[in-house]
Formats: C-alpha cells, sequence, structure tokens
C-alpha cells in the first residue's frame, strides 16, 4: 500500500548541502510493524517525514495504494496527513492549553466528524489506551507515559491507514516504555506502523520488520516487500477548521494568559477610551449647541425679500436652496484675473405676485406658527403735547415679525401682515402665549389689546435711542432718564391721506399744516400700551429697539388708503405726485407702497414650529422653483440655516482634529497588537507543527492567530466603551460644577458599535502580518522547537 521509490532529499545551509536520503526504496504492506535503525544523522526520521507528508522529497515518488504523491498540492498533503497518517512523537507535542478530550478530538475537528461522534471516538480511543479518568486534565497534569498513551490516542482517533512513531519511548523509563511497547505492537495487528528508534533490542523484541539504515540509506531489510500495487483509486477528504474551533483554541489560549492578555486589551483600548470620551463630548455639547439653537433660534424666519439683488448666475443658484453660505474656491496663482462683473451680472427680483402668496398661504399649518409681511406704509401721525399738537414718527430700523401676535418696528412706514388668529387659527392650534407674552416682559404697563395698542422696545438695559423719544414728540434737552409712566399711555392720532394732503393749484400733493385740525377730527388713534423688555432666558428675540406694533394696524391702513386721491393720482402719474420729479418702475412702486395703494409685500417672513419642519418649509420652497429658469425663480434667506451650519461646521472641526490626535494611539494600538500576536507565534510554534501534523492547512493556522488577535480586538473595544462610558460619569460632573451645563458626556451607542469594530479591524491588520508568517512555518521545523 506504500511505496517509496529511489527518494531523494537534501539540506542546503549556506554553501554546505547535506544528504539525507539517497535513493531510498522501500514498499511497505498494509499491516506490519517497521522498526528504523540507525544512528543519528543517517536519515531516518527525514524518511520517516516525507513518509508523513510533513517533508517533502527532492526527487522520486511516494505512492500511496498505487497513487503517486508528486503532483500533490499543499491541500492534498494536508488531507494525507489528517486522514491516512497518525503521528506518535518522542516529545508527545500535546497542545498544553486543551484537556486530553481536545488534544485527541483536534485531528476528527479537522475532518468535519460530528460533535457527538467525535467525543465518543475520542472516549473511546483513551478508554483503549487506559485513560479514562483523565479525560478533562491538562497535559501537565499527566506522567510522562500518560502523555504518551495521549499522543497514541491522538493518532488512532481519526482511524488512520499509517501510524509513524518518532522515538515513542525515549522520554520513558524502562516499565513504561513496555507498556507504550505493548499498546503500539498491539496497533500494528491492523494498520501499518513505523517506527523509528536507536533501541535495537526494542526492535527485536516488537518490530515484525526491521530496516537499517546509513548515510541515506538502507542497508538492510530483515523482511523485505517486493510486490507493489500497479494502480488503485486514493480518495482524499479535504480538511477544514472552522472558525469556531479556531476562536476555541485562540481562546483557550488566551485563558492561560489572562493578566497579559487583560494588559494587552486595555493598553490597545487607550486609543478607544480617548475616542469615545471626545465622540462623548462632540455629542454633549453638539445637543447642548442644538438645544441653545432649538430656543435662541426657533424665532429666526426664512426671509423672502422683494428687493432687486445683483448677483452672477452661480450665485443666484447657490441661493436658490442653501442660502448664502457657500464655501468658496480659491485659485491658487500668481496674477490678477480681469474680468467685466456685468456681463454675468443678473439682477434678480423675486415676483411675490399673488400666485406665490397664495402658494405660501397653501403651505401645512402644522409646519408654520406664523407668516409674516413686510409692507412699506406711511402712518401719518400726531401728537398733542401741551397745547401744541405736531407731526411725530417711530425711529427707522429693521421690522420684525414672529408668534401669534405680529408686530412690526420702524419708520411708521413698514409693518407685518401676520397670521393672526383670526386669520388662520389652525396655525395656532398649539400656541398659548403671544408673541410678545412668549419673548418679552412688560416693564410698564399691559401687553397690547388691540390693533392700535403700541409698545415700545427697550434694551437689557432699558436704554432707547435718545431720537426716537424726539421723534414721538419727548423732550430730550439736558434729559438722560424718562420715567415709564411718562411713556405709557402716550396718545398718538393716525390722520388718513385725504385728511393730511391737499392738492396744490400746480397739480402736486403737499401736507396740510393745520395739525391742531386734523387731530381734532382723526378717526383712529394710537397708544403706547406698554414698555417692554426681552425675557433675561430668551436667548435671542426679533424686536429691535423702539416702536413696535400690530401687523393689523397696517391691514387697516392699507385698506383705508388704497382709494385715497394721492393714491389714485400717483398711480396714474409716472412722476412723483409730492416733488414732481421723474420715476422708473420701481420707484414709483415703492412710493405707491409707502401712500398705502400696493399691498404687495416687500418681504415674507416664514416662521418654522421648529427645526424640523423648518427643512420641510424649505423643500416646499424649492419645490416651487422646479423647472423654473432663473429669473422666474424666488430665493430665499435661512437665517438659523446659516447660523447652524457655521456652528456645526466649527464643532466638526474641532471633533475631527481632536479625533485625529486620540487615533495616534490606535496605531501605537496596531503596532502593539502585532508585537503580542508574533510572540504568540513564537510561544506557540509547536503548536503549529502539530496542528499541521494533524492535517491543519495553512489558512487553518492563519484562522487560529487571527481568531486570538480578533478575541482581543473584541476584549480591547469593549473594555475602551466600558471606561469610557463610566468616565463619562465624573466628566459630567466636573463640567457642570465649571460651567453649569449638566450631562453634557452622552456616549452614542452608534459610535460605541462603531469603535469596537475599528477596535476588531485594527487588531486584526495589526496581527495578519503575524499570522501569516505563523502559516508559512515548516511543520517539521515547528515540531523541533522548545
Amino acid at each position: 500500500m506504500l511505496q517509496v521509490k529511489n527518494v531523494k532529499k537534501s539540506y542546503t545551509t549556506g554553501e554546505f548541502t547535506q544528504i539525507a536520503l539517497n535513493g531510498v526504496n522501500i514498499n511497505f504492506r498494509e499491516n506490519e510493524f517497521v522498526a528504523i535503525l540507525g544512528q543519528s544523522g543517517s536519515g531516518k526520521t527525514t524518511l520517516l517525514n516525507i513518509i508523513g507528508g510533513l517533508d517533502q522529497y527532492d526527487s522520486g515518488d511516494l505512492i500511496i495504494n498505487g497513487k503517486s504523491t508528486t503532483n500533490f498540492k499543499d491541500a492534498d498533503w494536508d488531507a494525507y496527513r489528517n486522514n491516512s497518517v497518525g503521528f506518535v512523537f518522542q516529545s508527545y507535542n500535546l497542545i498544553t492549553h486543551l484537556s486530553i478530550l481536545d488534544n485527541v478530538e483536534m485531528g476528527m475537528t479537522l475532518s468535519g466528524v460530528s460533535a457527538d461522534e467525535k467525543k465518543q471516538r475520542a472516549v473511546e480511543v483513551l478508554e483503549r489506551v487506559g485513560l479514562t479518568e483523565h479525560l478533562h486534565k491538562k497535559p501537565n497534569q499527566l506522567s510522562g507515559g500518560q502523555m504518551q498513551r495521549v499522543a497514541i490516542a491522538r493518532a488512532l482517533a481519526n482511524d488512520p491507514d499509517i501510524i509513524l512513531a518518532d522515538e515513542p519511548t525515549g522520554a520513558l523509563d524502562t516499565t513504561t516504555s513496555e507498556q507504550i511497547m505493548d499498546l503500539i505492537k498491539e496497533i500494528a495487528d491492523d494498520k501499518l506502523v513505523i517506527m523509528v528508534t536507536h533501541n535495537p533490542e526494542l526492535a527485536e523484541q516488537y518490530a515484525d520488520r526491521i530496516v537499517n539504515f546509513r548515510d541515506g540509506h538502507v542497508i538492510h531489510d530483515s523482511n523485505p516487500y517486493l510486490e507493489a500495487e500497479e494502480s488503485s483509486h486514493y480518495d482524499l477528504k479535504k480538511t477544514s477548521m472552522s472558525f469556531f474551533t479556531a476562536l476555541k483554541l485562540s481562546g483557550k489560549n488566551i485563558a492561560t494568559k489572562k493578566w497579559r492578555t487583560g494588559l494587552t486589551a486595555f493598553a490597545a483600548s487607550i486609543g478607544i477610551i480617548g475616542i469615545a470620551l471626545i465622540l462623548s463630548l462632540s455629542n454633549g455639547f453638539q445637543k447642548q449647541i442644538d438645544s441653545f439653537q432649538s430656543d435662541a433660534l426657533a424665532e429666526f424666519p426664512i426671509i423672502v425679500s422683494q428687493q432687486a439683488v445683483n448677483m452672477d448666475e452661480e450665485s443666484l443658484n447657490e441661493l436658490r436652496a442653501d442660502g448664502p453660505l457657500h464655501k468658496k474656491e480659491f485659485v491658487k496663482s500668481n496674477k490678477v484675473f480681469l474680468y467685466n462683473p456685468e456681463e454675468n451680472s443678473v439682477t434678480h427680483k423675486n415676483d411675490l405676485n399673488q400666485k406665490y402668496l397664495d402658494y405660501l398661504n397653501a403651505i401645512d399649518s402644522d409646519w408654520v406658527r406664523s407668516i409674516g409681511y413686510t409692507r412699506v406704509v406711511g402712518m401719518n401721525m400726531l401728537r398733542k403735547v401741551g397745547n401744541e399738537v405736531t407731526p411725530v414718527s417711530v425711529s427707522v430700523g429693521m421690522t420684525r415679525s414672529g408668534g401669534n401676535q405680529n408686530v412690526s418696528s420702524g419708520a411708521g412706514m413698514t409693518s407685518m401682515n401676520g397670521v393672526g388668529l383670526s386669520s388662520y387659527p389652525a396655525a395656532f392650534k398649539d400656541e398659548k402665549e403671544t408673541y410678545l407674552e412668549k419673548n418679552y416682559d412688560v416693564l410698564a404697563g399691559s401687553y397690547p389689546k388691540s390693533n392700535t395698542d403700541m409698545v415700545l422696545v427697550v434694551d437689557s438695559k432699558n436704554r432707547i435711542d435718545e431720537n426716537t423719544m424726539k421723534n414721538l414728540g419727548f423732550s430730550i434737552d439736558n434729559v438722560e432718564t424718562i420715567n415709564f409712566n411718562d411713556i405709557v399711555g402716550t396718545e398718538l392720532k393716525l390722520i388718513g391721506n385725504n385728511q393730511y394732503f391737499e392738492k396744490t393749484n400746480m397739480g402736486n400733493f403737499i401736507p396740510k399744516n393745520n395739525y391742531a385740525e386734523m387731530y381734532d377730527n382723526a378717526e383712529m388713534s394710537l397708544t403706547i400700551s406698554a414698555v417692554v423688555r426681552q425675557k433675561e432666558d430668551v436667548q435671542v428675540a426679533m424686536l429691535g429697539q423702539g416702536i413696535a406694533y400690530s401687523d393689523t394696524l397696517v391691514e387697516d391702513i392699507i385698506a383705508k388708503e388704497e382709494n385715497s386721491e394721492i393714491v389714485k393720482a400717483q398711480k396714474e402719474s409716472d412722476m412723483n405726485v409730492m416733488t414732481m420729479e421723474k420715476l422708473d418702475a420701481d420707484s414709483k412702486q415703492s412710493l405707491l407702497a409707502y401712500l398705502g395703494g400696493d399691498s404687495a409685500p416687500m418681504m415674507v417672513y416664514i416662521y418654522p414650529k421648529d427645526f424640523e419642519t423648518k427643512d420641510k418649509i424649505v423643500d416646499y420652497l424649492d419645490a416651487y422653483n422646479d423647472k423654473k429658469d432663473n429669473k422666474n425663480k424666488v430665493v430665499y434667506t435661512d437665517l438659523a440655516s446659516t447660523v447652524t451650519e457655521m456652528t456645526g461646521g466649527i464643532m466638526d472641526g474641532i471633533t475631527l482634529v481632536l479625533v485625529a490626535f486620540a487615533s495616534i494611539s490606535l496605531v501605537v494600538s496596531l503596532i502593539m497588537v502585532g508585537i503580542i500576536t508574533y510572540i504568540s507565534v513564537l510561544e506557540r510554534t509547536k503548536e503549529i507543527g502539530v496542528l499541521r501534523a494533524l492535517g491543519a492547512r495553512k489558512k487553518d493556522i492563519t484562522r487560529v492567530f487571527n481568531a486570538e488577535t480578533l478575541i482581543i480586538g473584541t476584549c480591547s473595544g469593549l473594555l475602551g466603551i466600558t471606561i469610557a462610558y463610566a468616565l463619562t460619569f465624573p466628566v459630567n460632573q466636573i463640567i457642570e460644577n465649571m460651567t453649569g451645563l449638566a450631562n453634557v458626556a452622552q456616549l452614542n451607542p452608534i459610535h460605541a458599535l462603531l469603535l469596537v469594530a475599528i477596535s476588531i479591524i485594527l487588531t486584526l491588520i495589526g496581527g495578519s502580518i503575524p499570522a501569516k508568517m505563523a502559516a508559512k512555518k515548516d511543520p517539521v521545523e515547528a515540531l523541533r522547537s522548545e
């Protein structure tokens, strides 16, 4: 069944070549006990290794059941060792971190034998060699003879055709040697047993056949076998080690080195701890920022302005969807490029026509708190101080609106026509306070109760521009303060255009000067009902300093004045009906709006209910622009988005820098894991040889060490996340004591899972090179290591 035909083998070291086998020819029977004798260096162990498939011959052939092995690949030799050969070594070569039972089962594991059958067969062979009571002991708990019995049991477990024994009694006493030889003799009754020994007495006593070796030659054969099978079908079952088996092997190895593994995992986890803490703080601070923005920027509207803007096509497209925040492209050059901005300039003016306003009004009421409209409307106001009536005005300023009570501040010429409770009640179904009540404290007086009530807005130090008070008719000469009571209750008369303007003989209109008469005949009175100031817990409020008034007031003014004489005259003329100057189309429209003759808004303010609905509103506005050319698009400005993108970008930048620094420790961890794995390879070199002798493939050896790094990486990641999570509690306490911010460090579970995955990936990378080195180790050399 086994033929060695003219096999030659030599080893070269430097310039020296040692011939181990020099044309060996020998045939073996299926059942016989062959003892190979010879001095050290005669080639007998080399022959044994070649027969066992641990070493490869240089020339000749090894024929198994009539099948030549000259074309065998690595996988074939692995399968041959697993299926057909069982090894019994002088030094036992048991895997020390596995139990006796696990050692015996290993060869069957590689063969794919089921768990139940594997255990049954292992117990049977251990019972056969007399070790039933020692199944769960480790090799270091047995005597030398018992360990050799385990080695024999392992060799028999997979029921191989050939048993190869290399000095099986070399490390045993005489009595134990005889017991082992009796056992091997018994095995030879139904198998081919080839034993290498230095002891001729044992060979004479137990062997059926003795082959003497000298200088790589067979010099004597006591019972030669000359017959040989011409051909035979010899099938080999491929071996395979499951990843679970690799995990089990590595896990049990790691369990014998708990402290070293623990320190390695801890050291490797330091980078994970650092990154986890940074991400926890970043996550917490971002939530604090988001919370602040949600409170502080909730009043920031999306603004659509009618005003014409000069810009190029690219800028117009940028403004359409993403607002003004855009990463600019910077050119690297030592030259100045000349261009004419007029060539690519586009004068864009949003057409806030009724169709667009209807589109806005059709927006989902669950998304908006209010929609405000700025209109340029003049208010002709008079105030009586003592016995004197004089014209007054509010200070020039920006117009603001928001919430339930839509208000305006400005030059008496701007207004917000917002969605009030009587117009769109559904838009305020969740609101319990007006805009003023929510954002402003009353310092004196009371909140407005009607559209004719106005408020005076002061800053946090109760300051107001002196020109505001002067324009309202208050004396500011040699005065530093004005009592609230002198302001609250101040009455102003609103005079209609027909009452306020008169037409001259020249055909133009001028204001009348009979103020007292106009004052007495005025149809509407306005009252400053309160002095208000932004609440301390409100981060950002939208009203500027000065007089603020209800938007419905301006609606009433427009309704009254659109049919006034001056408005009618201005509509029919291209001249300014007051100054008689020539007007272009835009100027005429602005003047008509000021006089109350044009209800088209100059600006629209859309107030989202929250940041989530803001995104829906933006998508809704973008949908209006779909498939329209640039001329007909309506661009908008998302102030809140601009601020949040800026703050979010800053936070992301800080986080990336800190993570980059912390990642340095991950690189160190990767190198350290590689070193530790390499040390493990050195420590487990003999185990590698044993596994290869049992039929493990090179990829199986790689899998064993990859499994080990996987375990270390998983432990490292989990340990790092656990420590990082534990550290968030004292970190939060310190931050709260220093800044008053509570629960800042918050570890995101997704970040935790990603970091564990990163730890595993990095350790696998770190251990991959040593694992491949382990797989490439020569099994013969590996078995010789100590």
